[in-house]
């Protein structure tokens, strides 16, 4: 891995069919997508690549995937981009959509792949018509062995549904389930973890779960309003994708809202701030003589 490798992080895409009326979708995610990519393209440096944790789609139909494909080719990017699956997804639509497979027989949707030094692994909590996470026969085999794995480079993992940050069996549908939780807890334990990201719960949250840092977006479909928690799920209008950089010293994570004609306040360009610094500081003198 070079010093610095940097990421996007986008989750809770809920693309629709837009021949299709959804009433179960409340934002043009279709174009919150479009313009979340153009965003990304004008990232400096550019990301090596791009994790999407699932609910790529609201309906999981084919069409919605279809959808989902032309976006991505429209905004003709540059680097490779890892999907998750998430509880709005339907492996009978992505697979043949996405990845033009008909012999996929419902399997879980898990692959790794090693990018710029950083082994990223994306593992499928997604459950058929289920709300919560889980995993299934046979994943978690797969996760151990995958860890096990280029054991000198930092693991990334990527699931739609975060583990479990404590054992209240009511808050089950929000996350990984508690015992997946616990299963996955030893499977990472003493294990080159860098980070974990994830997303389900349509807000930004930063976790140390285990010494393992859990990250959670908003995504594109609308924040939940984390003021009315308390009262039940009340959705916001807005979305946001996340930037990871990657650094010797850890896991850095930037939440990038969409901005809708932002009005600038200030700004300077570095190439002036030598200048700008020198005056400061030479007015700071002068002030206190």
């Amino acid at each position: 891995m070079s010093d610095l490798v940097t990421f996007v992080h986008l989750t809770d895409l809920h693309v629709g069919d837009p021949n299709v009326a959804d009433d179960h979708l409340y934002s043009d995610t279709n174009a919150t997508l479009a313009a979340i990519l153009a965003d990304v393209k004008k990232l400096v440096p550019q990301p090596k690549f791009i994790v999407a944790s699932g609910d790529l789609t609201n309906r999981g139909d084919e069409a919605s995937y279809e959808a989902l494909k032309a976006i991505f080719a429209e905004a003709e990017l540059s680097m490779p981009v890892l999907f998750a699956l998430g509880n709005h997804d339907k492996r009978e639509g992505f697979y043949p959509a996405v990845l033009g497979k008909t012999d996929h027989e419902m399997a879980p949707y898990d692959h790794a792949q090693v990018i710029d030094g950083v082994h990223v692994i994306v593992i499928d909590t997604s459950a058929p018509n289920k709300v919560g996470g889980s995993f299934e026969p046979g994943q978690l085999e797969w996760l151990e062995a995958e860890l096990a794995s280029h054991d000198d480079l930092p693991k990334l993992i990527v699931m739609h549904h975060a583990p479990a940050l404590d054992d209240n069996p009511m808050m089950e549908w929000e996350s990984l389930s508690i015992a997946d939780t616990e299963a996955l807890r030893l499977a990472v334990q003493g294990k080159n973890v860098i980070g974990m990201v994830s997303g389900h719960i349509h807000y930004d949250r930063v976790s140390n779960w285990y010494g393992i840092p859990v990250v959670v977006g908003i995504g594109h479909h609308g924040p939940t309003d984390v003021l009315w928690l308390h009262e039940g799920l009340r959705m916001l209008e807005g979305a946001s994708f996340a930037i990871g950089t990657l650094r010797p010293s850890g896991l850095t994570i930037t939440f990038a809202p969409l901005r809708k004609d932002p009005k600038e306040v200030m700004s300077f360009r570095f190439a002036d701030f030598a200048g700008m610094l020198k005056k400061y500081e030479e007015n700071q003198v002068v002030a206190a003589e």
